[in-house]
């Protein structure tokens, strides 16, 4: 993740920016309601948005792809406050990443993309399929938290890979899959343990602030 300016073809930069601009709309759309329906909802937003920052900023370089391994904290904002405005909340981070050195203005699209939507809703659904299960929910989430975190550095594998290598992109997103594993499969296994934390945590003394909506990510006083 955090693919910096002229990696991407333009092209490609232009396509993972169309796929990213429907979610962030769909988001700001339920922060904008879910605030009016729960004044606990900003404070969490906010809480949510620093954690994403902080989490995802700290990060360890991969030669092999040009771009860098780090937790990235989604799946966790995803439980708490919902998985379309932690699109959001991810597209503010990886914004003022940009601005530390991580990632690029033209390739942000593309990072919205690995880390704020798949990142996002594959931890998401690993949860709700999992409690649906009636698994732990500190194991839900902990999952979420690995799957996630996993899937971001294949679908980033999978965006250079098209736009580097378009006569070869499967063997090289294995290549590059393979490239962020070292790194990229210690830093999942934290991201177990943490998110596992602190999900239980809030379920056990404010279950309320967890969201409780499929997809809108907010919940009533």
């Amino acid at each position: 993740m955090h693919i910096s300016d002229g990696i991407l073809a333009p092209e490609w930069c232009l396509v993972w920016f169309a796929i990213a601009i429907p979610f962030i709309a769909v988001g700001v759309w339920q922060i904008k309601r879910g605030t009016k329906e729960s004044a606990s909802y900003l404070p969490m937003l906010a809480m949510m948005g620093a954690a994403i920052f902080v989490i995802a900023v700290w990060h360890i370089p991969v030669p092999v792809t040009g771009s860098c391994s780090h937790p990235i904290g989604t799946p966790m904002s995803a439980i708490i406050v919902g998985p379309f405005p932690t699109v959001v909340l991810s597209a503010i981070a990886l914004f003022f990443h940009v601005f530390f050195g991580h990632g690029g203005l033209t390739t942000l699209g593309a990072n919205i993309v690995s880390m704020g939507i798949v990142g996002t809703f594959s931890g998401y659904l690993v949860y709700l399929l999992l409690m649906k299960v009636k698994s732990p929910l500190w194991f839900a989430a902990g999952m979420a938290g690995f799957v996630g975190a996993i899937l971001t550095y294949i679908i980033t594998a999978l965006e250079l890979a098209l736009s580097l290598n378009p006569d070869s992109v499967l063997s090289h997103w294995v290549l590059y899959s393979m490239g962020f594993m070292p790194t990229q499969l210690p830093l999942a296994i934290a991201e177990f343990i943490f998110t596992a934390g602190i999900v239980q945590y809030i379920a056990d003394r404010r279950p309320d602030l967890l969201a409780k909506k499929l997809w809108g990510g907010f919940s009533s006083d």
